[in-house]
């Protein structure tokens, strides 16, 4: 987990991120151009991908598809500061977070070190773990921490680690509203900050990849102004 691969063309960036990163425990590569970065990505087993949208060549989005085509990889997007619109394409795209350009390299570290979590433990240390409740069946749906596996009718569904976790804070209160800032800090692992739309990115993402409707009710409920609510069913989730 702690080798990073990091896609950027700005070499002053790479170097600092390099120097700042591996004090801190972590063994950096970097590549400067983008189908370079595909490669290198697919071909070696890293941590994670620290990726820029803005790249010669090919985007950082064509680069971001191309690593989903084969991998799970987890992926933090660099962004232009205030580029709504790239943020929330990238998260669409399978990015398990975003950093706005100029960042400071600390939040990065608190970034990554929030995707460690999450990719160690699931879910907090106060609800039950994947090991002792291997097993969540709603409806349809069914969920093993144990593999991290989805399938949807016996149909295997591809999630991302984002959306893996996601789903499983979802179904283990089904019936029940979370909100979002509990979501964000259960899921991505740091605080909710204004205009963050990053969890409602990925539960839009959950819908297309499960179907909106289980039956005659809504899979994923919104509860304006307040969070979400995975349907609860006539059978009771269990393990």
């Amino acid at each position: 987990m702690n080798r990073i691969l990091v896609i950027d063309d700005d070499t002053e960036l790479c170097e600092l991120l390099c120097d700042y990163l591996t004090p801190e425990g972590f063994e950096i590569e970097t590549v400067n151009e983008a189908h370079a970065g595909v490669e290198k990505a697919l071909a070696v087993e890293y941590g994670l991908v620290v990726l820029d949208v803005m790249l010669p060549g090919m985007s950082g989005f064509d680069v971001l598809r191309h690593i989903r085509e084969k991998s799970k990889v987890p992926v933090i997007m660099l962004t232009a500061r205030g580029d709504d619109i790239d943020r929330i394409v990238g998260l669409e795209m399978g990015a398990d977070d975003y950093l706005p350009k100029p960042f400071n390299p600390r939040e990065l570290v608190a970034r990554i070190r929030a995707i460690q979590r999450r990719a160690e433990a699931p879910v907090e240390k106060e609800e039950s773990t994947a090991e002792s409740v291997p097993r969540l069946l709603i409806g349809d749906l069914e969920l093993n921490g144990g593999t991290r596996e989805v399938r949807r009718n016996g149909e295997a569904i591809e999630l991302t680690a984002v959306e893996f976790t996601l789903l499983e804070v979802l179904m283990r209160s089904a019936g029940k509203v979370i909100e979002r800032e509990e979501l964000v800090r259960k899921v991505l692992g740091r605080r909710l900050s204004p205009y963050d739309r990053s969890i409602d990115v990925h539960v839009s993402s959950l819908r297309k990849k499960l179907g909106n409707r289980i039956g005659d009710s809504e899979r994923i409920k919104t509860v304006r102004g307040v969070g979400y609510l995975y349907a609860d069913s006539s059978e009771e989730p269990h393990a």
